[in-house]
């Protein structure tokens, strides 16, 4: 009962945010939904990686390519077959109703989102990484939050699936982040 009642609030908060569409915004949200698109923002984050941590540079690299593989294989290797949730852009009840951009439909299940577990993945990592010596990193949450908003204009994931892709990518940055802050300690106590 409890889950009927949340899949229907999904299901209409989807639908509600969805439904806020703009024929001028389509194509800008089409592309902000791919990687190559924020290209130039991870040349930048690369560059201030190096310019602010010099030598761990590597391992906050390392860092972000364990949290983005990480936070990936869960989605794809075990919530989304396990769940096995339709995205709305292919749920038949929601027919008609989605607003797709592009005939854009993603694959067949959408339960959690990727995209939402990759891009908090690396924020939480770099925001926790480099807080100390960059004073704006925290707006690199600005970033993860359009890029997984863009999954849910484009019809292809629920709130929910956001919400949850979102929380275990925040939990994966911080976890490889934990890991990344030991053993950069120990290097340095072996120095």
């Amino acid at each position: 009962m409890i889950i009927d009642t949340l899949k229907q609030l999904d299901t209409d908060i989807f639908l509600f945010l969805n439904g806020l569409h703009a024929g001028w915004l389509d194509q800008p949200m089409f592309y902000m939904t791919k990687e190559i698109f924020w290209l130039p923002l991870y040349l930048y984050l690369i560059f201030i990686s190096f310019k602010k941590t010099k030598s761990n540079a590597w391992w906050t690299l390392l860092g972000v390519a364990i949290a983005i593989l990480i936070s990936d294989q869960i989605m794809t290797s075990f919530m989304k077959p396990f769940f096995a949730r339709l995205r709305p852009s292919h749920e038949p009840a929601l027919e008609g109703m989605v607003h797709l951009v592009n005939h854009y439909r993603g694959g067949l299940y959408g339960f959690a989102s990727g995209h939402a577990a990759t891009t908090f993945g690396v924020a939480t990592f770099l925001w926790l990484s480099l807080r100390s010596q960059v004073r704006w990193i925290g707006l690199i949450f600005m970033w993860a939050s359009i890029m997984t908003y863009t999954r849910i204009y484009l019809g292809v994931h629920y709130p929910g699936d956001v919400i949850v892709g979102a929380l275990v990518g925040s939990f994966c940055g911080w976890g490889i982040w934990r890991i990344v802050q030991r053993l950069t300690h120990v290097k340095q106590q072996n120095l």
